[in-house]
């Protein structure tokens, strides 16, 4: 399947076009992967275009900001360093934030904000919905690939590690969900992937 409105580094399209491969429903929305230093706390992070905002929902473009080099402490972990399977996942979770947010009124998007700024409680669960989405999606051996290898990772320190464990599902909670959603989860066709 090709993605019309994907904007994508060439360095990880193939990641990009086989997470988005999951979600037929972006097929026609604006994607836009972007390197940026500036992300915060995490090493991806996925809002909508401030102009879209004001846009219809079904007109509402989404940017996923995504760090070259991520520091976590003193040590800085790079994309480079990630495995394909790893880096889908990853994309997959952000494209999962972008399910929840075209679900949301512009004003419904601006709180949602406001209270990710200040609310751990409503942190843990917009990024429990975020792979959540993802897993109903098909993705599950993606985002389970990507958790292992974030809390396995020696160079991540384990204060991060921590930070993960709060607030994102854990690696025993994503295969409960592959186990409830079982064949509900949906799998990409070969079409699509080419």
């Amino acid at each position: 399947m090709k993605y019309p409105k994907l904007i994508v580094p060439e360095n990880i399209r193939k990641e990009a076009e086989m997470a988005m491969s999951f979600y037929p429903e972006l097929a026609d929305t604006e994607v836009e992967f972007k390197y940026n230093n500036m992300v915060r706390k995490n090493f991806m992070q996925a809002q909508p275009k401030w102009k879209s905002l004001f846009s219809s929902r079904k007109n509402r473009a989404y940017i996923i900001l995504i760090s070259k080099k991520f520091k976590v402490e003193n040590n800085y972990f790079t994309i480079d360093e990630i495995p394909d399977d790893v880096l889908t996942g990853w994309l997959g979770h952000e494209l999962g934030h972008v399910m929840d947010y075209r679900s949301r009124s512009t004003i419904g998007m601006i709180f949602f904000g406001l209270k990710y700024l200040y609310s751990k409680a409503h942190i843990k669960e917009v990024e429990r919905a975020a792979d959540d989405y993802a897993v109903k999606h098909g993705m599950g051996d993606y985002i389970l690939k990507t958790k292992n290898f974030i809390l396995n990772h020696t160079s991540l320190s384990d204060t991060y590690k921590n930070h993960m464990r709060q607030f994102y599902l854990s690696p025993e909670e994503i295969t409960d969900l592959i186990n409830r959603y079982g064949e509900t989860g949906r799998k990409p066709s070969m079409e699509e992937m080419s």
